[in-house]
């Protein structure tokens, strides 16, 4: 099934084009890494599936269903977002941010109720951060920050995730911590998943685990390449976006072939 289907997509600031003819589409089990140098429009492009911004040209269609004919109630429930950042503003328990992500399901008027609630501490549970359920999201590091608000979106219980670029400001261990939990949901829970990354090793992670990949390079526009990141992610398509020379290491060990982009020096 189709989650998030881009058709024929343009959008321009004014005068400045920033895309245009972008055809982009995530199923239900499916992880889309989106790629492509700074400025080519990646962060764009997810705030016009958003919402945020109104395509110039083109459709959007979510659950086959246009994008325009849904209300914002109703598209909460289709599409949640993880942020590449978050700006903590006031000291809500970790609790309380996750069961944001239940406003949808309410009145406006009510607060949570023990559904809501029991669904926070299992998205909580689910990225391993329920023994922090009572602390203030304040006091969290960035890499425990994130996980919650990928609990958060799982709340919400749509079809599909929308990530830009969500491990950029996360060390190492954190960045590895955020992608074995988020190839755990697309195996557990059968969730669309659209992620901005500037990471080709993320795209070869997921299919190393054995999860459907896809990946879209965007350049000069518009969509230069998609395909499996076998497909898509060669020296040749690295030299050409993003002006590296790269080695493409393939080894085996018991998990498997794996396959590692290796950066030798930028031209």
């Amino acid at each position: 099934m189709t989650l998030i289907d881009i058709r024929n997509a343009s959008f321009a600031y004014e005068e400045k084009e920033i895309f245009n003819n972008v055809n982009l589409s995530v199923s239900k089990g499916e992880i889309c890494c989106l790629m492509g140098p700074n400025g080519c429009g990646k962060s764009t492009l997810l705030d016009c599936i958003l919402g945020f911004l109104r395509l110039s040209r083109g459709e959007i269609f979510l659950g086959g269903r246009p994008f325009l004919l849904y209300k914002i109630a109703d598209l909460a429930r289709q599409i949640a977002y993880v942020p590449q950042l978050h700006t903590r503003s006031f000291p809500y328990t970790v609790e309380q941010i996750v069961l944001m992500g239940r406003t949808t399901y309410g009145n406006g008027i009510a607060g949570p109720n023990k559904k809501d609630r029991e669904l926070a501490f299992e998205a909580l549970e689910t990225v391993g951060m329920l023994h922090l359920a009572e602390r203030p999201y304040t006091k969290l590091s960035g890499g425990e920050l994130q996980l919650v608000i990928l609990a958060r979106a799982l709340v919400q219980e749509t079809p599909a995730i929308i990530m830009d670029e969500p491990t950029a400001h996360l060390d190492f261990r954190n960045e590895l911590l955020f992608m074995e939990t988020v190839a755990k949901l697309v195996q557990q829970k059968n969730v669309g998943i659209l992620m901005a990354t500037h990471s080709p090793n993320q795209a070869f992670y997921f299919e190393n685990k054995g999860l459907s990949v896809q990946v879209s390079v965007m350049g000069n526009q518009t969509i230069l390449q998609k395909g499996t990141p076998d497909e898509v992610l060669t020296e040749e398509t690295i030299r050409k976006v993003y002006r590296i020379e790269a080695k493409r290491a393939v080894y085996q060990d018991e998990q498997g072939i794996m396959r590692q982009i290796i950066p030798r020096g930028s031209l």
